[in-house]
């Protein structure tokens, strides 16, 4: 079957995105160039079929098996305990920020096991490997940042020391959303933090990008940037 999927993937590439694709994620080496949409298309007929037997055996050679196989884990129809096992079984192939955060949006089983998970990413927010820590913050990020979770979100963020470029940014991409969903007790942490100086102005500048956010609020946020 493996085989099978590595040939469509290879028939589906472009030169063009792959050349697109490579210069977006500069520590990688192994893309092949297929448009996400195709991707998506080809894990939707996995994930109706012997979908456990294509996890077991899938190779991670190109960029695109890996982001197949994390989109799969996003499809399949499951108990929770088998599907966290798969979860956890994949964090570590990953090893750039798309196939991060393509995984992580794919995970929509969280929506309805809001606790369940909660407690599973946990350990990866004190991991010491960068993309362990930038799955558990894109996590909180995309499922987390409401009024029942924002104050152990800003601890979890705020507790974060790590000096990986992808976990810093990753980290301040969730504090702007924080901001932008829930601005009062955002703005509390953001006049007291331990973030350091990169994150916290980085956290500042998508602030100030976002088009949510009016312009009084933003020349706000730009006076309190650290120099």
């Amino acid at each position: 079957m493996e085989i099978t999927i590595k040939e469509q993937l290879i028939e589906l590439a472009e030169e063009k995105y792959q050349k697109f694709t490579a210069a977006l994620i500069p520590n990688i080496n192994n893309v092949l160039g297929v448009r996400l949409p195709e991707l998506r298309k080809l894990a939707k007929m996995i994930a109706k079929g012997d979908w456990r037997t294509y996890l077991e055996q899938a190779d991670g050679e190109y960029f695109e098996e890996v982001m197949l196989q994390g989109m799969v884990i996003g499809y399949i129809q499951t108990d929770s305990t088998e599907l966290l096992r798969y979860v956890a079984d994949f964090v570590p192939k990953i090893d750039n920020w798309s196939v991060c955060d393509s995984f992580c949006i794919g995970l929509k089983f969280t929506l309805a096991n809001k606790e369940t998970m909660w407690e599973f990413v946990q350990p990866y927010l004190v991991s010491k490997q960068d993309y362990d820590i930038r799955f558990g913050v894109v996590m909180l990020l995309n499922y987390y940042i409401e009024e029942e979770y924002i104050s152990r979100v800003l601890e979890r963020l705020d507790s974060i020391k790590h000096e990986g470029y992808y976990v810093k940014m990753a980290v301040a991409w969730a504090l702007s959303i924080c901001f932008v969903l829930l601005p009062e007790p955002t703005m509390i942490y953001l006049k007291s933090n331990s973030l350091d100086k990169m994150t916290y102005n980085k956290a500042l500048q998508k602030i100030t990008e976002s088009y949510r956010v009016d312009q009084e609020t933003k020349s706000l946020i730009r006076s309190m940037k650290r120099k």
